[in-house]
């Protein structure tokens, strides 16, 4: 029985299909049968599994983070002071999180985890192509990707992967504009694009719970070609992640509490079972009850203010997975680089931004929302989203990490508001 209930949690069915991917590759490889027609054979079997996969991920990108971005955008309402914290709180998560990831980019930019040998990086990548008129654009191509933000035909951007942030732009647009309807037209809006995000997100569960299946096909390619050769950069991924995170958590996030005159330290003890249960769980919507009782007890938020910032931040703030997708993308293309392929530009990279903020409001809501994302920002980087199974040896345990960081970021941003509100945060005892 526990077996049986072991392996029926999807973490641990995508640890045990990793760990058999890795195995089998290697024993292939150590016994000299890579390059047999067997190895050959089993390799292209496993490409062709994760490439299925990918592309059912890919087919249900675009409604998704349409109908998550416009449910997200909507939930602000319209009455004054719900209004007046609503945007307190979305401009809190999105400062947070443009600080996260420029705070990513610093880090993987200097520590460069994908800066590899020519040759290993070709046995990574395999035979995946990507299109470098998009990754090698400059900092004179950055008023062309502001000018993404309006395409001028939405219908053609919806199409297209690589104009997916005019899609994502629109959707906030359409998301506000509801809230302006009168009460009788907002409301039918309301149920219906909830209606089809609710639709959507089934669809994508369905996709998800073959996620073991393909991890396997994009995970077992790689080590084929590469060897144990893989392991020595996704291990410098893991740790560039890992301190960004850290130093997100414990740098900028008590910067913003100190501005407030909020002990950090204070309210990360304060917070720590909510963080203990997201770091178990690796969901923030799993975790919204013990966060919710942290906030209200032990730092006396306002249940007006908690009952609004903590479960709309459950959705759209997602700091540590905006800053994983950032350095998740910079690493794959970095990855081509080294296998003779263009490096990134600066004007690319600022759309990573960009797209790594938005994206991870938009698909935040399901399971392994980041995988989603990646795919997205990849396709406006032209990079092949077949070259994603690189980062899976490390994800569960970043899974874990930057839930964490979530939670962490959505507990500051109901003390923070409440304080801007003039309420009685850490009474006696809350002053710095």
């Amino acid at each position: 029985m526990k077996t049986k209930n072991f392996l029926s949690k999807l973490h641990w069915q995508v640890a045990l299909s990793l760990v058999l991917a890795v195995l089998i590759a290697l024993v292939l490889k150590g016994v000299g049968l890579s390059e047999s027609p067997l190895g050959k054979g089993f390799e292209e079997f496993c490409t062709f599994i994760g490439s299925l996969f990918m592309r059912m991920l890919s087919m249900i990108v675009v409604p998704l983070v349409a109908t998550s971005v416009i449910c997200g955008s909507m939930s602000l309402g319209r009455g004054r002071a719900f209004l007046r914290i609503g945007l307190k709180t979305i401009a809190f998560y999105m400062a947070t999180g443009f600080i996260a990831i420029l705070l990513a980019l610093l880090l993987v930019n200097a520590i460069a985890p994908g800066d590899v040998p020519a040759d290993v990086a070709r046995k990574i990548l395999g035979d995946a192509k990507f299109d470098t008129s998009t990754v090698n654009a400059g900092a004179g191509d950055i008023a062309g990707v502001l000018l993404r933000f309006f395409p001028p035909n939405i219908v053609e951007a919806a199409s297209d992967n690589t104009q997916l942030l005019g899609l994502i732009i629109f959707a906030v647009i359409i998301g506000v504009f509801i809230n302006t309807l009168p009460e009788k037209h907002a409301e039918f809006q309301r149920k219906f694009w909830t209606g089809f995000n609710m639709l959507f997100e089934k669809i994508t569960n369905a996709i998800m719970r073959l996620l073991p299946i393909g991890v396997f096909g994009l995970v077992a390619p790689v080590f084929m070609r590469a060897g144990a050769e893989a392991v020595a950069p996704v291990v410098v991924f893991f740790i560039t992640v890992s301190l960004a995170l850290i130093l997100h958590t414990v740098g900028s996030m008590s910067l913003v509490l100190f501005s407030v005159g909020i002990n950090p330290i204070m309210h990360l003890k304060a917070m720590l079972p909510a963080i203990l249960t997201a770091f178990s769980t690796s969901s923030s919507v799993a975790t919204l009850p013990v966060t919710l009782e942290c906030v209200e007890n032990s730092a006396k938020v306002p249940k007006n203010i908690s009952g609004f910032t903590i479960p709309l931040g459950a959705t759209v703030n997602m700091n540590g997975s905006a800053l994983y997708e950032c350095v998740a993308v910079i690493f794959i293309s970095q990855i081509y680089a080294s296998a003779g392929g263009a490096a990134m530009g600066l004007g690319m990279q600022f759309l990573v931004v960009v797209l790594a903020l938005l994206t991870s409001i938009g698909v935040a809501g399901i399971p392994s929302a980041s995988l989603v994302a990646i795919v997205v920002i990849m396709g406006v980087a032209g990079i092949p989203a077949e070259a994603v199974g690189i980062i899976w040896m490390t994800d569960r345990i970043l899974d874990m990490m930057r839930t964490s960081v979530n939670i962490y970021g959505d507990s500051c941003a109901a003390v923070w508001v409440a304080k801007t509100e003039n309420c009685d945060v850490y009474p006696r005892n809350g002053k710095v």
